[in-house]
């Protein structure tokens, strides 16, 4: 071996990150291995690598027992004395047995060995990089398309967004950059696998942390999300300084926060709501765009039912149930959504707790302007 291997494993280093201890430890298990296989060797050996002349030599590594069993692996404390007096039972003594030829066949040898231990160890790097950022999201751009998945290359690594992880009608073309979510990372026989999601809802919530800088630094937390991708968003915020409006926050002035992340997800419509440890509160918020004329709670069920007026029962309800059905996700309350005129004839309404929703209703459109932007929006849900 030549006196350059030291350069170059100070560039491996520098070039591809992998410690050069990892490398000489690949380059000595290497040149064990050329030495048993050229010279039908099967004792134990060691190599040992000399990197400031790029020399290597070969001992043997026998035990010194007192009865020998087999002399590919043992010596006889006797032989040993005649080598070393201070030889005991248990010690292991070491002997050169470097063959003159060896540098030529271990270079042809190693080389495919060194190869596969260097890739391995970039990929445990790639690895490691990589399930540290699981539950993040990262940049990609579309490499290629397969009736499985779409691959997204991440820089070091190509990822796989599964046709259950995409949205649904959202369009993917081959060098186009795209936003992902890592929902799982694993090792396999051929490196490290990324799992990327465009549907799970950490991808929202990752997206309002990088364009609410309230969230970001903990002001405004998300309490709560339910999302049916590529259609519509809920998404429950609450501030934990009082005077911070933590849905003004997230929708921004002239809506322009919410508005970049609508645009990021194709048009997904996003309600972002006040949350509230009040179910009766929380529920009449998940419901917007539409108004809340009464809450009755059933603690034992976890259920609620919820009167609105009439003309809003199908805005309440939404296209085939999906607002009702986001809002008992955001909630984690059941929902059952009644007309103001079907809760009377039933004698549900008005109620104790209709007096505290109106109030709650006049609070609302008064330190909240946006709502009236929300509920042009969404009126097409009446359709």
């Amino acid at each position: 071996m030549s006196s350059d291997l030291l350069d170059a494993l100070t560039a491996l280093e520098q070039q591809k990150g992998i410690s050069r201890d990892v490398l000489v430890e690949a380059i000595e298990a290497a040149l064990v291995t050329a030495y048993k296989r050229n010279f039908n060797q099967a004792q134990n050996v060691r190599v040992d690598l000399n990197l400031e002349n790029g020399s290597m030599k070969v001992y043997s590594r026998k035990d010194v027992v007192d009865e020998v069993e087999d002399d590919r692996l043992q010596i006889s404390l006797e032989e040993a004395k005649q080598i070393n007096p201070a030889y005991e039972i248990g010690d292991i003594l070491e002997q050169e047995v470097t063959p003159k030829n060896f540098g030529r066949i271990a270079a042809q040898t190693a080389k495919q060995v060194v190869t596969q231990r260097v890739r391995e160890a970039e990929r445990g790097i790639i690895y490691e990089e990589f399930i540290d950022r699981t539950d993040d999201i990262v940049n990609g751009t579309i490499e290629r398309m397969d009736s499985r998945n779409i691959y997204v290359s991440l820089g070091k690594v190509e990822a796989a967004l599964p046709i259950n992880e995409q949205i649904q009608g959202e369009v993917y073309k081959p060098q186009s950059r795209i936003k992902v979510y890592i929902t799982k990372v694993e090792r396999t026989t051929r490196g490290p696998q990324v799992i990327v999601s465009r549907t799970h809802p950490g991808l929202l919530r990752r997206l309002f942390e990088m364009e609410v800088p309230e969230i970001y630094e903990g002001i405004v937390e998300i309490k709560s999300i339910a999302r049916e991708a590529g259609d519509r968003s809920k998404i429950s915020v609450y501030a934990h300084d009082k005077d911070v409006d933590p849905v003004g926050s997230c929708v921004g002035s002239k809506g322009q926060r919410v508005q970049t992340i609508v645009n990021e997800l194709n048009g997904e419509k996003i309600d972002i709501v006040e949350w509230s440890e009040n179910p009766v509160v929380f529920v009449a918020n998940a419901l917007s765009p539409s108004k809340v004329l009464d809450v009755q709670v059933n603690e034992e069920e976890k259920s609620t039912t919820v009167v609105v007026p009439d003309y809003q029962l199908s805005l309440a309800i939404g296209k085939r149930g999906q607002n009702a059905r986001l809002a008992a996700k955001l909630t984690g309350w059941k929902i059952d959504i009644k007309s103001e005129t079907d809760a009377r004839e039933l004698g549900i309404y008005p109620s104790e707790s209709s007096s505290f929703i109106s109030q709650f209703e006049d609070d609302e459109d008064e330190n909240n302007s946006y709502s009236n932007v929300e509920y042009d929006l969404y009126q097409d849900d009446e359709e």
